[in-house]
C-alpha cells in the first residue's frame, strides 16, 4: 500500500475518532427537554436502590430554648432558586417558597424523579439568587414581549448546558454588560422588574420567619465571573427587612469596591449587612491579592472599607475546600480535603491555587496588612454553606448528594458516568455554617456572625467550640465551665491583646462534640499563624485524638483504625471519641509576635457521595474518586495583638 493510502487511512480515522468525540461531547452536554425525555430520566432514578445502605431515621424541627451562655444553630446562606437564570438553564422549577419548606423538613422531587430531604431541619437559611438575573422571569410571563424577548426567553425554556455557558461568556465580559432583550430594551421596565423580585425575595423571608424556631434573611448574590469557570462572588445577608429599594449587581458595582460603596450609600438608618466572598480556590488568586477584578490595587481606604463589611468569608462549599493547600505554608494533609485544584505553574492563570487564594493566606496577609495601615481588614470568621441550585438548603449529606444542577447532575446515572463532562466527582455535597447566639433570630444571628462567633463544618452538626485566654482556670477541660470561659477568655471570632512585660502564654480551651447522626471523632487540631522577623510562619498541632494516642516523636495522633462498610456505608461507632475536649498551651508563645489560631476536627471516616451512588446503581465505587471522606469543622480564629496593636 503507497504511503498516500495509509496518509488517507489514518486522516479519515482521525475524522470518525473526531466525529465520535463530538458525539460524546454533544451527549453529554444536552439535558432533557422533552416530556418523552424527562420520562426516562425519572425511570432511571425510579430504579435506584435507594433502601441499599445505611442512613438516620429523620428528625422533626425541634427549637432550643433561649440561652444566655448561646446555643448553636446550624444554617446554609448560600442557597439558589429557579429566580437564578443558571439554575432555571439546568432545569430548576422550584421556588422560594418550596426552598424555605424544605430547610424546614419537608421532602421535595427534583424533576428527574430523585427526592431530597433532610435528616434533620436547619435553623435558619437565606436565599441568594443571582443579583444580575432579577427580574428576568417576570419579563418572560409579562405581556407586550418582543420578537427578541420570545427568542430569549424560549431559550431558557430548554434546559442546556450550552445556554448556561453561553450566559456565562456573557458575564465574563469587561466591563459587564447588561442586556434588555428581555426588557424590550427598556432600562426602566428592566429597573421594575428587578425590584419587584428583590420585594418577592424579602417576602418569602417574612413568610417562613419563626422567630426562635426558623430564621430567613434576605439576601442576595453578586456574581462578577472570572475566565475558565472562575468566579469573585459574595454573598450579601441583612439584618432586617429594612433594606435598599435594589439588590446591587455586578452591573451596578464594577467591583467589590463598588459594592461596598454602593450598599454603604443605600443601605442607611436601621438597615444593616455584611457580605461573604465565597469559591476562594476559584478565584484564581484574586480572594486575597489587593487587587480588584480588574487589577486596580486596593487603597488603604479600600482595605478599610473591606473591613468594616465583610466579617466572613465562606471556605467550604460544593466546589470544594478553601481553607488551606497542600502547596502552601504549613502543607498539612488536611488541606488536600475535597480539594481538586493543583497550584499555579509559572505562567497559570486560571484553573490553579494561587498563594493568594485560600482563606489561611488571607489571614497572614491580614496580619501583615495591620503593621501597614492600622487595622487588619482580613480578620475574618469562617462559616461553610452548599451553594447548591436545587432549592434545596442544607442537604449536606453524603447519602442523599443529588447533585446541585438538576438535569445536569441528576439522576446517579448520569453523576456517574464517564461521559459527564461538568466535573461533577469532583464536587461534593456542600457545607453549613454554624452561628453561637443566644436565641434563633434574625437579630441575635447577624449578631454573632458580625461577631464572628461562628464556624464551618463540611456538611455534618459537629458542636465546636474554642476560647483563648491568658488565665483559663487549669481544669475547664474537665468542669466545661463557660461562665468562667467567657469570664478569663474570648470564644472564637475575638482578640486578645499580648502583655510583653508578662510572658505567660495563651491558652486555648476547645471542645468538639459528635453529630449524633454521623461517625465519632479521630482528632482536634489546633492552627497557628504568625509573622515571625517578617517572615509568615504556620505550624498545625494535633491536641486531642479519638479513640487514639498522641505520638510524642510526630505530635501527631496514631490512627484509631475506625473502619467503613463499603458494601451498606455503615461505620464502626466503637472506634473515635464521641466528644474532644482540652485546655492546650502554646508551648512556642511570644508576646512580640502578631498570631491567629483556630481550632479544626477531624471525623473518622464514612463513605462518599460516590459510593452511595455506586450503592443505588449495584456498581464497584468509581475509581477516580475516594470511597470515603473524613468531615470536618473549622472554627473562626482567635487573634492574639502585642501590646503595640491595641484593641479596636
Amino acid at each position: 500500500m503507497s504511503w498516500k493510502k495509509w496518509v488517507g487511512l489514518a486522516v479519515l480515522a482521525a475524522a470518525i475518532f473526531g466525529g465520535y468525540r463530538l458525539l460524546l461531547i454533544s451527549n453529554a452536554l444536552s439535558l432533557p427537554n422533552t416530556e418523552e425525555d424527562i420520562a426516562m430520566v425519572r425511570d432511571s432514578a425510579s430504579r435506584q436502590a435507594e433502601q441499599s445502605f445505611y442512613r438516620q431515621e429523620r428528625q422533626a424541627l425541634e427549637a432550643q430554648a433561649a440561652n444566655p451562655l448561646k446555643n448553636v444553630y446550624f444554617g446554609d446562606l448560600h442557597v439558589h432558586t429557579s429566580i437564578s437564570s443558571d439554575a432555571y438553564l439546568f432545569g430548576n422549577r422550584m421556588d422560594m417558597d418550596t426552598a424555605y419548606r424544605i430547610a424546614q423538613g419537608e421532602s421535595g422531587t427534583l424533576r428527574t424523579g430523585e427526592r431530597i430531604e433532610l435528616t434533620r431541619p436547619l435553623d435558619f437559611a437565606a436565599l441568594t439568587d443571582h443579583a444580575e438575573t432579577f427580574g428576568r422571569r417576570i419579563a418572560c410571563t409579562g405581556p407586550d414581549l418582543s420578537a427578541a424577548g420570545i427568542e430569549e426567553c424560549d431559550k431558557m425554556e430548554s434546559p442546556s448546558i450550552l445556554g448556561f455557558l453561553e450566559l456565562r461568556s456573557r458575564a465574563q465580559q469587561r466591563p459587564p454588560v447588561r442586556r434588555f432583550d428581555v426588557f424590550n430594551d427598556d432600562p426602566v421596565r428592566e429597573r421594575d422588574y428587578a425590584a419587584q423580585t428583590w420585594q418577592k425575595i424579602q417576602d418569602a423571608a417574612d413568610r417562613h420567619y419563626q422567630p426562635g424556631k426558623f430564621t430567613t434573611f434576605a439576601a442576595y448574590e453578586y456574581s462578577p465571573a472570572l475566565p475558565d469557570r472562575g468566579k469573585l462572588h459574595r454573598n450579601i445577608v441583612f439584618r432586617s427587612m429594612d433594606v435598599p429599594k435594589y439588590a446591587v449587581s455586578s452591573f451596578d458595582a464594577i467591583s467589590e469596591i463598588e459594592l461596598w460603596k454602593e450598599l454603604e450609600a443605600t443601605c442607611t438608618i436601621d438597615c444593616q449587612f455584611l457580605t461573604i466572598p465565597h469559591n476562594l480556590n476559584k478565584t484564581w488568586g484574586l480572594a486575597f491579592s489587593g487587587e480588584t477584578i480588574d487589577g486596580v490595587a486596593y487603597t488603604e481606604a479600600d482595605w478599610k472599607l473591606r473591613e468594616r463589611n465583610e466579617p466572613l468569608v465562606e471556605v467550604f462549599q460544593i466546589k470544594g475546600n478553601s481553607e488551606c493547600s497542600v502547596a502552601f505554608g504549613a502543607g498539612d494533609e488536611e488541606c488536600g480535603f475535597e480539594q481538586f485544584f493543583p497550584p499555579c505553574d509559572e505562567g497559570q492563570e486560571t484553573s490553579c491555587i494561587y498563594p493568594t487564594s485560600m482563606a489561611r493566606d488571607g489571614l497572614q496577609t491580614g496580619l501583615a496588612l495591620e503593621d501597614k495601615i492600622g487595622v487588619n481588614p482580613l480578620e475574618f470568621g469562617m462559616i461553610g454553606s452548599t451553594d447548591t441550585h436545587n432549592s434545596n438548603p442544607g442537604d449536606t449529606e453524603e447519602w442523599d448528594y443529588r447533585g446541585a444542577t438538576t438535569f445536569a447532575s441528576s439522576p446517579a446515572e448520569r453523576r456517574m458516568s464517564t461521559d459527564n463532562v461538568t466535573g461533577i466527582r469532583l464536587n461534593n455535597p456542600g457545607g453549613l455554617a454554624a452561628v453561637w447566639a443566644p436565641d434563633n433570630t434574625r437579630e441575635a444571628l447577624f449578631d454573632a456572625m458580625q461577631r464572628k462567633e461562628v464556624y464551618a463544618t463540611s456538611g455534618t452538626r459537629i458542636k465546636l467550640r474554642m476560647f483563648a485566654g491568658f488565665e483559663l482556670p487549669t481544669d475547664i477541660a474537665s468542669t466545661g465551665d463557660l461562665v468562667a470561659a467567657y469570664e478569663h477568655g474570648v470564644p472564637m471570632g475575638g482578640r486578645l491583646n499580648a502583655n510583653a512585660a508578662n510572658p505567660t502564654a495563651v491558652s486555648l480551651f476547645a471542645w468538639a462534640v459528635q453529630d449524633p447522626d454521623n461517625a465519632p471523632l479521630a482528632k482536634l487540631q489546633v492552627v497557628k499563624g504568625w509573622i515571625e522577623a517578617g517572615t509568615r510562619q504556620e505550624v498545625v498541632f494535633d491536641v486531642a485524638c479519638g479513640g487514639s494516642t498522641l505520638n510524642v516523636t510526630t505530635g501527631k495522633c496514631e490512627a484509631n483504625n475506625a473502619q467503613v462498610n463499603l458494601n451498606d456505608c455503615s461505620w464502626d461507632p466503637s472506634a473515635g471519641a464521641a466528644e474532644l475536649k482540652t485546655l492546650w498551651t502554646d508551648p512556642d508563645f511570644s508576646p512580640q509576635e502578631d498570631a491567629f489560631y483556630y481550632v479544626r476536627v477531624v471525623q473518622n471516616p464514612t463513605c462518599r457521595w460516590t459510593t452511595y451512588d455506586s450503592l443505588r446503581l449495584g456498581r464497584e465505587p468509581p475509581t477516580d474518586a475516594a470511597a470515603t471522606v473524613t468531615e470536618m469543622a473549622w472554627g473562626s480564629p482567635i487573634w492574639i495583638k502585642t501590646g503595640d496593636n491595641p484593641e479596636k
